[in-house]
């Protein structure tokens, strides 16, 4: 494919156990629909979208992963080449939450170390059944280095501005690489894992 029609290319692969909302979320943000009886994603499944941030055209390869372990040897081997990882979880699930720690070894043996890392807890318009509280999985984000944002893919919360703050957070590490290492250009979204996302404030 030609570089003629986006400025970046970056990757970016959902993780987290099955039923947490990973396929509505991208389904919601590349197509703006939310799927009901959305079934079990089967190995791995892609979907692209182009967006404009500043001026740039930036190409998104979002690759929305199973959950299932049976399907895990199989997710492991995106994890490599991805910039951005959303491990996400469901509030209304304390499991979902408790393996957390288990997906972060899967990220450390299997991603670059260089990464970007956000944890997302879905399905806030189940407000009523959370059983995780915001404050412990902000607390547990934080002491991973990782961003927390709480969505709905139901309700359109919080999605669009998951992806596209990610995607300034991607543009502006490439940008620095550059400018760091002058003599070889880096791969897209090289760069230190980051705690906080800053360059796109959408409300």
């Amino acid at each position: 494919m030609s570089m003629e029609d986006y400025d970046y290319l970056f990757k970016i692969v959902l993780i987290g156990n099955a039923g947490v909302g990973k396929t509505c979320l991208v389904r919601r943000f590349t197509q703006g629909l939310f799927p009901p009886g959305q079934g079990a994603t089967i190995g791995v499944d892609f979907m692209i979208k182009t967006v404009e941030i500043k001026g740039e055209k930036v190409k998104l390869q979002i690759w929305d992963t199973a959950g299932q372990e049976r399907f895990r040897s199989i997710t492991q081997s995106y994890y490599r080449s991805a910039n951005a990882l959303i491990l996400t979880y469901d509030i209304t699930c304390e499991d979902s939450f408790r393996c957390l720690p288990e997906w972060l070894r899967e990220i450390e043996q299997y991603a670059n170390n260089q990464v970007v890392t956000i944890l997302v807890g879905n399905k806030i318009d189940l407000a009523e059944k959370r059983e995780v509280l915001r404050q412990r999985a902000e607390d547990f984000a934080e002491a991973q280095s990782m961003l927390y944002l709480e969505t709905s893919a139901k309700e359109s919360d919080n999605v669009e501005k998951l992806f596209l703050n990610l995607a300034c957070e991607l543009i502006r590490e490439a940008k620095q690489n550059k400018l760091d290492n002058n003599d070889t250009a880096p791969m897209p979204g090289e760069g230190k894992t980051i705690s906080y996302l800053s360059c796109c404030n959408l409300n």
